[in-house]
């Protein structure tokens, strides 16, 4: 079993920094660092070409699959490699077919990763989008609703989806999982949905363009393949015939990069390595300890759950996180909501925590 120092000691920004930004973009394993430098030489020297080269992209891409399914406790044919959880998102609501009679309900804290999506399908389909408070997502359900659009967990805020309202709520749930696949424990059979868009680059600390798609299988045949390529089918050679590949293997974005699931491989190696039970419990506590000490201090620290995000109201966001970068702590801005957010990870210290209060005084 991995000691929480040891684990930490693999991340080399932590040498230097309170790394408090995990939210937008992952602590770099140092292992990740070593496998892509592995993967160039090899490339640089080999040459890519060649019938053994081409298998092994293959054999990466479908090894960084199965790693994507263990997180999100499916079977890895059930798995796309996308290069965003935005990606993920796009390619469902272009899947699916839907007109001017259909609704799309989403909620009052959405990124504009899904936010945008949902604008276009507005605009391309005629689909009405209704936008509720996120607590209420599953009673703002009626007739008219063919999808539920949502954040697993917010981004603002850190709050957790009443996800047994919305499993219950008698219509298919895309999930955006940016700030849950990783950050929290995920399985998409227990969630009932029957979408899930995730993000590689943040709570999975690997490569940017990386990224994941759940596809229920009961719903493959509600979906077109938005963006066919050479992936997507079971036989290239008959491309014009458009013959699916298995699975949801035909949703995958564009040919395996070996540099990306080299990556991405290696960092959920890392993680797997300390024990996603523990990578999760240990991240939840130490956020919920972080916001108890912020309270404490007089912040108004915005509701949230059991999560890794800690976002506090302030008067002057970007200056804070200036201030705070100055002093070797790094987090983000929330500016629509005048918020300071923080990302808090099993790899986050006492130290961490007591750099981050120190210069917040």
């Amino acid at each position: 079993m991995t000691t929480p120092s040891e684990f930490r000691s693999q991340f080399p920004v932590l040498e230097r920094l309170a790394y408090l930004n995990a939210g937008t973009e992952g602590p770099v394993p140092r292992a990740a660092v070593e496998a892509v430098q592995a993967r160039m030489a090899g490339e640089a020297s080999a040459g890519r070409s060649g019938r053994a080269y081409h298998d092994e992209l293959f054999d990466l891409a479908d090894r960084l699959r199965a790693g994507y399914a263990r997180v999100l406790g499916c079977e890895a044919s059930d798995v796309a490699l996308t290069g965003s959880t935005t990606d993920g998102v796009n390619t469902v609501l272009s899947a699916l077919s839907m007109g001017p009679e259909d609704e799309i309900v989403t909620s009052d804290e959405e990124h504009p990763g899904l936010l945008a999506p949902l604008g276009l399908a507005r605009r391309r389909y005629g689909v009405s989008v209704r936008v509720v408070p996120f607590a209420s997502l599953a009673d703002a359900v009626g007739p008219a609703t063919r999808l539920v659009a949502c954040s697993h967990v917010s981004w603002v805020s850190g709050r957790v989806a009443d996800v047994a309202a919305l499993r219950d709520c008698g219509v298919p749930v895309l999930y955006d999982g940016a700030q849950g696949v990783g950050a929290v424990p995920v399985d998409v059979e227990a969630l009932g949905c029957d979408f899930y868009a995730g993000s590689g680059q943040k709570w999975l600390c690997g490569p940017e363009g990386s990224g994941c798609l759940y596809v229920r299988p009961a719903r493959l045949d509600d979906l077109v393949i938005p963006w066919p390529g050479y992936g997507s089918l079971s036989d290239p050679s008959q491309a014009l015939e458009l013959t699916p590949a298995e699975r949801a293997r035909r949703f995958d974005h564009g040919f395996p990069v070996g540099l990306r699931s080299a990556f991405a491989l290696a960092s959920l190696e890392v993680l797997e390595s300390a024990g996603w039970d523990w990578v999760h419990a240990a991240a939840a506590d130490r956020a919920a300890q972080l916001a108890n000490r912020l309270a404490e201090r007089g912040f108004e620290v915005w509701p949230r759950g059991r999560s890794t995000l800690v976002s506090f109201e302030v008067e002057d966001p970007a200056a804070v996180v200036d201030r705070l970068a100055a002093a070797g702590v790094v987090v983000r801005s929330i500016p629509a909501h005048d918020l300071v957010r923080l990302s808090v990870g099993a790899w986050t210290s006492d130290e961490d925590i007591e750099r981050l209060l120190a210069a917040l005084r």
